[in-house]
């Protein structure tokens, strides 16, 4: 059996869908389209149910990618019972959603969600008008206090049926169905579909398309804006003559008078951010260096040290340094991100900060939510790569894939620090954080002209503030970074043993003959630091110390000029991403993206190291 989840974005749906389905969960694309669905199975009196966790949307009259998909699904008829899960303290407008999931005749049964946050405001919902209303089962659940989250799947299976209400329309609207059922013999549902222009049938949409444009002249509105705007009127009337008030709030101070406005609400985000960034930076360095050493001293010199056959040495040697670096990135700082963004979340801030930065993110071709990847870049681009996935339109994935494998991450700023900090001078370092800087605004704004899809306006709900649930955070945090441990790290397992192999048979060696020309010709650098730059797709800290065990000496300054150590650093902090972040990018906006930032970063590296070559040689 399958029971499917659907509701408004911030209503707690996909709390519900983690405590009835624990941590067993699936994260697969909805077939022919790029939109995730997360799939988890619960156990009932010895039965298997399968729950399926809907993208949040507000309407399914949009054509954003998930109200698409959302739409199709409801369509195809892809689940046996549609949970619909509500904000009891935002009732009109989630009714309204309510209202267009029921006219597709599925069972369902109705969650009335955050019955804490409606006892604070003073109210209450009278359930059993409601479950009159629309003949199906209503619930009251607390998600955030797991209260009568136990009831959902038993309900699901034993009282989901098919809504009876029907929304009153227009008696224009009423009037046309009726003419469209006696004409071509549908329904109510595939009339009212037929004259907003949706569905299949030529004849019945072109006999609806003269009707809806008489309509439109006596209203002098469209089809669609007149049957949404019954389906509002409609939600306001339930919405009214549910809920119940027993007191008036107590007054109190409301903090988003401050946490919205820009001051002194953007200092605090950016204070808020600069130290999620430095805790992860600072903290996850730590853990990573704790990390990489455990792996040397444990297994990669004991390895080593057994004198294996050639080709098995190497091999052996590729999954291990493979293992150290994703193990080195998931823990320290995938894991570390993934637990400030769920207090975030958790907490109500994140939608605050989305608003701040939404002016400044337009620019960019996205929206406010698309500080929190750029940002979390610094710390490491993984984590990052997978969290544009919070982004509402393939569009703005695709923008922010670019941006944030351009941000200086944590490793890249090992080689800006070892390299030109160190031998060259701290002035010299900062000026290529600044080039980066320049770089990454200036591909923003052309990418949001190039870059195809629509754009739609930031409409994001205000989430009640409080007080995040530690185990909560640490079980959604775990289920996001089992994501990234059993699908990336395979693919950097296997991308490493490919790079050992290459090494091994000589390939790197036939590699650094034929790019000589290229290194010394464009960038002035020995044939050597090519090979650095390979190794740096594993790693890119690596590219610093293959440099270093390559040129024979640590003390690069004496074999290297300023120019060639400041070429070599900027190449590396532009040229293509680490391979966990490859593989991640290839998992989030698929090959054809990942190919192109590959692409883009190569060329920008290789032409930005050609033009200093050039302008100070």
């Amino acid at each position: 059996m399958k029971c499917a989840l659907i509701g408004n974005p911030g209503v707690g749906k996909s709390l519900i869908f983690n405590q009835l389905t624990g941590l067993g969960v699936e994260v697969s694309n909805y077939p022919g389209t790029t939109v995730e669905l997360q799939r988890g199975n619960t156990c009932y009196q010895r039965e298997i149910i399968e729950v399926i966790d809907l993208p949040g949307v507000y309407s399914l009259d949009g054509a954003s990618d998930e109200e698409v998909l959302v739409r199709r699904f409801l369509e195809q008829q892809g689940a046996d019972v549609i949970v619909a899960v509500l904000n009891v303290t935002r009732l009109e407008r989630n009714l309204y959603l309510l209202l267009q999931a029921a006219e597709y005749g599925l069972p369902m049964v109705v969650v009335l969600n955050m019955i804490d946050e409606a006892a604070k405001q003073g109210f209450t919902v009278d359930t059993a008008a409601l479950r009159d209303l629309l003949g199906v089962e209503v619930l009251l659940t607390s998600a955030l206090q797991g209260k009568n989250i136990d009831r959902i799947i038993p309900a699901a299976l034993s009282a989901a049926r098919p809504a009876t209400l029907e929304v009153p329309y227009d008696h224009h609207i009423e009037a046309a169905v009726r003419s469209l059922d006696k004409m071509q013999g549908t329904d109510r549902f595939a009339s009212l579909q037929a004259l907003e222009g949706i569905g299949d049938d030529a004849e019945l949409l072109e006999t609806a398309k003269t009707i809806a444009e008489e309509i439109e002249s006596r209203h002098r509105m469209t089809i669609s804006q007149i049957i949404a705007a019954n389906r509002h009127n409609f939600a306001r009337q339930i919405a009214d003559s549910i809920t119940v008030r027993q007191k008036e709030p107590a007054p109190s101070f409301d903090l988003d008078t401050v946490l919205t406005r820009v001051i002194p609400g953007i200092p605090l985000l950016l204070g808020v951010l600069l130290a999620m960034l430095l805790t992860v930076f600072i903290v996850g360095g730590w853990l990573e260096g704790f990390i990489v050493t455990l792996f040397e001293v444990y297994a990669v010199e004991p390895f080593t040290a057994l004198d294996l056959p050639g080709i098995v040495e190497a091999v052996g040697i590729a999954i291990l340094l493979a293992l150290q670096a994703g193990l080195g990135i998931a823990f320290p700082y995938v894991f570390l991100f993934y637990i400030f963004i769920s207090v975030l979340e958790d907490s109500g801030y994140m939608t605050r900060a989305a608003f701040l930065a939404d002016k400044a993110m337009h620019r960019l071709g996205m929206h406010g939510g698309a500080i929190i990847p750029v940002t979390l870049a610094f710390g490491c681009n993984v984590p990052a790569v997978m969290s544009v996935r919070t982004l509402r339109s393939r569009r703005e994935r695709m923008i922010a894939a670019f941006l944030v494998t351009m941000v200086p991450c944590s490793a890249r700023t090992v080689i800006i620090a070892g390299i030109v900090a160190s031998f060259i001078g701290l002035a010299a370092a900062f000026s290529i954080y600044a080039i980066v800087f320049v770089l990454i605004v200036l591909t923003g704004l052309l990418l949001s002209r190039i870059t195809p899809g629509e754009r739609f306006g930031m409409i994001m709900e205000m989430a009640p503030l409080r007080r995040p649930d530690p185990e909560l955070v640490l079980k959604k945090s775990w289920m996001r970074l089992s994501e990234f441990l059993f699908i990336a790290m395979p693919l950097l397992l296997v991308g490493s043993v490919f790079l050992g192999l290459f090494e091994f048979f000589g390939v790197m060696d036939v590699f650094e003959a034929f790019i000589e020309p290229v290194t010394e010709g464009l960038l002035g650098l020995p044939g050597y630091a090519a090979t650095a730059l390979i190794f740096g797709i594993l790693r890119k800290e690596m590219a610093f110390e293959t440099l270093a065990v390559l040129a024979g000496t640590a003390d690069l300054g004496a074999v290297l000029t300023a120019l060639q150590l400041y070429i070599f650093a900027i190449v590396t902090v532009l040229f293509v991403p680490c391979l966990s972040t490859i593989t991640v990018l290839h998992r989030e906006v698929g090959s054809r993206v990942t190919l192109a930032v590959t692409v883009y970063t190569v060329a920008l590296g290789l032409a930005v190291g050609a033009v200093i070559n050039f302008a100070f040689a």
